[in-house]
């Protein structure tokens, strides 16, 4: 287990709560990051039906996955093995017949048929078929959507889970490092990738990393005006510059952080534009304490932006801690202007600052963490544009 029973227990009873608060008396969570976060499970299979599921009065969750995978729940989980509830092979890529006939079974055998039952509607991996499985085979139970309260149950870190994030931070800068060792004018992006790669896996003597829940962004020339682009086998070009977004991972845990290097002289409109972006980046960090709110930090960080004349009208920073793939953002606090969630201790998230012009862009971001009187910053390394020339 990575982290003792009684963290377990707290985050359950946390969860708990929020139930009653919302009317809900069994949650099926199909989350992958909360089914880690409430049971400790961590394999490779959220690509077919699991969940965890919790009964309002529960002494613990139940682990609901495949037959295949049940070895991996007794391992990983902090449950009794009666806990975890395992479906047979017969019920894979066999439709209509779905794993969820059997969970809508299980409900019902615990008499449960007849409760307010919470779905994570919106979560990665709950399909339609999923949904409409437990909406016909439980017609007298008052379906709802859970609105994401495991979620923003994970929103404020334990100190244990902190202490993951900076080891995933020391990855990240590892990771940074052979970025800008690697990137040069006639090298392949995707061999460029792979050192990148190598680092965050090596991780150091101390601890490896892991598999990022997001590929190794990195948009080269006219690319780093777009988002979320990977690396192909082109080569990078002298005069272009590219944007690398990566997360080490420790134990599940992420530290996002991105930067923009330039090969090739020095552009001053770049540079300048990268110290634009540094100054709103800043301050939105100074206005990250206990007690402000999300709107706080993007109000200073566009204030910035206004200051200058540049126009950003996506978010800039979401929450951040367990991350599976497709997705290392926890979907609850937005770094955006109106969102009035209120900033606490070991709250955590990560800030971009990515500035797009028709053709090119740079960007720097940070992971971050609420202090009891402030903020710091997970990682360390340097935000102005590196220029190898």
């Amino acid at each position: 287990m990575l982290f003792t029973k009684e963290e377990y227990k707290q985050r359950l009873k946390k969860v708990q709560t929020s139930m009653q608060e919302k009317g809900i008396e069994l949650l099926i969570s199909h989350d992958t990051n909360n089914m880690n976060y409430l049971t400790g499970y961590d394999a490779w299979s959220f690509y077919y039906a699991q969940c965890a599921i919790v009964h309002v009065n529960a002494e613990e969750p139940l682990c609901f996955v495949r037959a295949q995978d049940a070895g991996g729940a007794y391992i990983k989980t902090y449950l009794k093995n009666e806990n975890v509830i395992v479906y047979d092979e017969n019920y894979i890529h066999t439709w209509p017949k779905h794993p969820y006939d059997y969970l809508v079974e299980i409900i019902k055998e615990r008499k449960w048929d007849k409760l307010s039952i919470g779905l994570e509607m919106d979560a990665h991996y709950f399909t339609a078929f999923c949904y409409e499985k437990i909406k016909q085979g439980l017609p007298n139970a008052k379906i709802k959507d859970s609105e994401r309260l495991v979620n923003w149950a994970r929103l404020i870190k334990s100190d244990a889970e902190i202490g993951f994030m900076k080891s995933a931070a020391i990855i990240s800068q590892k990771g940074m490092k052979t970025a800008m060792e690697v990137i040069n004018p006639g090298v392949r992006q995707c061999d460029a990738v792979g050192e990148i790669q190598k680092s965050l896996f090596y991780g150091t003597s101390e601890f490896g990393g892991e598999y990022s829940s997001i590929a190794t962004l990195l948009p080269t020339g006219k690319g780093t005006s777009a988002s979320h682009l990977t690396a192909t086998q082109d080569k990078f070009v002298t005069g272009e510059a590219t944007i690398i977004e990566l997360s080490g991972v420790h134990n599940r845990y992420h530290a996002p952080m991105a930067r923009t290097v330039l090969l090739g002289k020095p552009d001053q409109l770049k540079i300048d534009t990268m110290n634009k972006t540094i100054e709103a980046l800043q301050a939105g960090i100074d206005q990250t304490k206990p007690g402000n709110t999300a709107d706080d930090v993007a109000q200073a960080f566009w204030k910035v932006l206004d200051k200058y004349g540049i126009e950003k009208k996506s978010r800039t920073g979401y929450s951040i801690g367990i991350g599976y793939p497709p997705d290392w953002g926890e979907h609850t606090l937005n770094i955006y202007k109106g969102d009035m969630t209120v900033l606490e201790k070991n709250v955590c998230f990560h800030m971009i600052a990515v500035m797009q012009f028709g053709d090119w862009g740079v960007e720097a971001s940070e992971a971050i963490r609420v202090t009891d009187n402030g903020s710091e910053l997970f990682c360390d390394f340097p935000k102005e544009l590196h220029i190898k020339s």
